[in-house]
């Protein structure tokens, strides 16, 4: 299930050792520490690109502040769009608790009606994680995110993948429904399937491409994490930073693309072309 298209393999490797703030939810951090650590290289860029310490950044779907409230400890300025009152009401006790409130804005919203409530072009990172599968039209969410940039911005794009939901459904023991999400357009495994869309790595970079950015990084997210037994990850000596340090190189490589349970995607305004 290799993929010969791919785009060209990033330089940004991410590094398995920055996102281990939480002893306490060790698998939370195991889940997200390759895309946490792609972004935050993404942001020191940003701010060595352009001279300023603190940056503007906008986290469409962003909930509870999973990684809104990282970010603001960064110490930029984090603007938070969401639907859920409940999730925007977790999101300002969760920063007030870390010291960031002054930092974090949490706005009700959709990725549909994005302008309604924040600026356009007023960003230098956008984060869209986990939206693009519940969206009517993702090439138009993608549009919105990326037209909420800066001219010189990074878009942080993360989707559920086509292969990791086939993968489980099989090794699960449900043959019928992972042959179904191999087939259906939206990767769906049957009507009871709780995510309405999922992606290839190709109809990722092709969603940001067509949207006026360039692929600066592909990586496929919790290409194991979510396969290995908890007990084990939870119980044996030095089994997190094993499997981290696995995730990490596994997260770049094509081949796992295709089996990874999300897919993350890093954008970026591309270089004015001379004359």
């Amino acid at each position: 299930m290799s993929d010969p298209m791919r785009p060209p393999v990033s330089h940004h490797r991410p590094q398995p050792t920055s996102l281990r703030s939480d002893p306490s939810r060790p698998r939370a951090s195991l889940r997200t520490a390759v895309v946490w650590d792609v972004l935050k290289d993404a942001l020191d860029r940003r701010v060595k690109a352009t001279g300023r310490e603190s940056l503007d950044v906008l986290d469409t779907g962003g909930g509870s502040g999973n990684f809104a409230v990282p970010v603001a400890r960064l110490g930029h300025r984090v603007t938070v769009v969401d639907p859920s009152p409940n999730a925007l009401f977790a999101l300002e006790r969760r920063a007030a608790e870390a010291g960031v409130a002054d930092r974090v804005q949490g706005v009700q919203g959709d990725a549909h009606g994005l302008f309604d409530v924040v600026e356009r072009g007023g960003y230098d990172v956008v984060l869209c994680h986990g939206v693009l599968e519940y969206v009517d039209d993702p090439a138009e969410g993608i549009r919105n995110v990326v037209g909420a940039l800066r001219p010189e911005g990074v878009l942080s794009l993360l989707a559920a993948g086509i292969g990791g939901a086939v993968l489980a459904r099989a090794l699960a023991g449900h043959f019928t429904e992972a042959r179904q999400a191999l087939s259906d357009p939206d990767g769906r495994w049957g009507e009871g399937d709780p995510v309405p869309r999922r992606f290839t790595a190709d109809q990722l970079t092709d969603l940001v491409e067509r949207a006026g950015l360039g692929v600066g990084a592909v990586h496929g997210v919790r290409v194991f994490a979510d396969l290995v037994p908890g007990v084990l990850v939870d119980t044996e000596p030095g089994a997190l930073d094993a499997l981290l340090k696995l995730e990490a190189a596994a997260a770049e490589l094509a081949a796992f693309h295709s089996v990874a349970t999300q897919l993350h995607v890093l954008g970026e305004t591309r270089e004015p072309t001379e004359a």
